[in-house]
């Protein structure tokens, strides 16, 4: 499945001291991650998030619509 068929966010939880690379470029073949296939996409690398001494909760665009990407910005929204 495409980064971008899922039609949704993509809900990622990011533990305390933990860091994660969300894809940018949609070529990942792990979405939401980042798999390094930006490397074919230049000027596209991944977002890089850390939670610091508190847990966070990242909602990614899973729809390809968000004018905010990689983030969510509730655009699936106007689909129904």
């Amino acid at each position: 499945m495409s980064m971008y068929e899922l039609g949704h966010p993509y809900t990622v939880k990011v533990q305390k001291g933990e860091t994660v690379a969300i894809c940018r470029c949609g070529l990942t073949s792990t979405p939401p991650f980042c798999d390094g296939s930006h490397q074919q996409a230049p000027g596209q690398s991944p977002l890089v998030q850390s939670a610091g001494e508190e847990a966070l909760t990242l909602y990614v665009c899973g729809c390809g619509k968000s004018a905010n990407m990689p983030l969510c910005d509730g655009k699936h929204k106007e689909d129904f």
